[in-house]
């Protein structure tokens, strides 16, 4: 790859790469899609493995430019002076919109990349492209540790506030049911008072009245006594 990458080129290299790694599909309108990751190799070579690839996330993912921009600053720090991997994926992706096979596709890539001054030994361009993979997945789980960090910090911030929330809310209804419960009672108990009030001012009327009319007994024989003292006795 050629050392053209500064801090300045990074959006171009940017656009370069989601070129040459990802492919539109107008016709159909389809979202853009990644070119075959897994092509016929044209020698038998042992590659690398970079590790596990990481289950579909849901919901899928869709290719965002933020991390076109990312992977290319990370490609761009694994680079090596002259021709490898990216030039040979250059070439491969010029050839795709010619009418060759896939093998003659790569067998041509091979030819083209080798006269430009690559390895002329595959395994050279093997281990160019295993640079990248190994320079990708150590990115990877970097950015997981700061994904579960993340999750740990926000998401368990969240969690706790939700549980403290419903707990609030638990005590906030068992108050609520108590609360319910002394208005209950207190309705059946004026329910009754309205009664006994009735009941209590009849009694209190009739023992009123009845005061008053044993009152009139007394008050009326003392006044009729003294009505007779003055009439028989002189």
């Amino acid at each position: 790859m050629a050392e053209q990458e500064t801090s300045s080129g990074l959006e171009g290299f940017g656009k370069k790469l989601l070129n040459l790694f990802i492919k539109e599909e107008p016709t159909t309108g389809k979202p853009i899609t990644a070119f075959p990751q897994n092509p016929p190799n044209p020698v038998s070579v042992p590659i690398t493995p970079a590790g596990p690839v990481p289950a579909a996330a849901v919901p899928e993912g869709a290719v965002d430019t933020k991390f076109v921009d990312h992977f290319a600053a990370v490609l761009s720090k694994a680079n090596q002076p002259g021709p490898d991997y990216f030039e040979f994926r250059e070439t491969l992706k010029n050839l795709s919109n010619l009418n060759l096979s896939e093998d003659q596709q790569y067998q041509a890539a091979w030819a083209s990349f080798k006269a430009m001054g690559g390895s002329a030994n595959v395994a050279g361009l093997v281990s160019s492209a295993n640079q990248y993979l190994t320079a990708l997945n150590n990115d990877q789980q970097a950015f997981s540790k700061t994904v579960e960090e993340a999750l740990t910090e926000k998401v368990g911030g969240l969690s706790n506030e939700q549980k403290q929330l419903q707990s609030e809310n638990e005590q906030l209804a068992k108050q609520m049911l108590e609360l319910q419960r002394k208005m209950d009672a207190n309705t059946e108990r004026l329910a009754k008072i309205g009664g006994e009030l009735n009941e209590q001012r009849q009694k209190i009327t009739q023992n009123k009245s009845n005061y008053e009319a044993t009152l009139a007994v007394f008050v009326g024989q003392i006044k009729r006594d003294l009505l007779k003292l003055g009439e028989y006795i002189k």
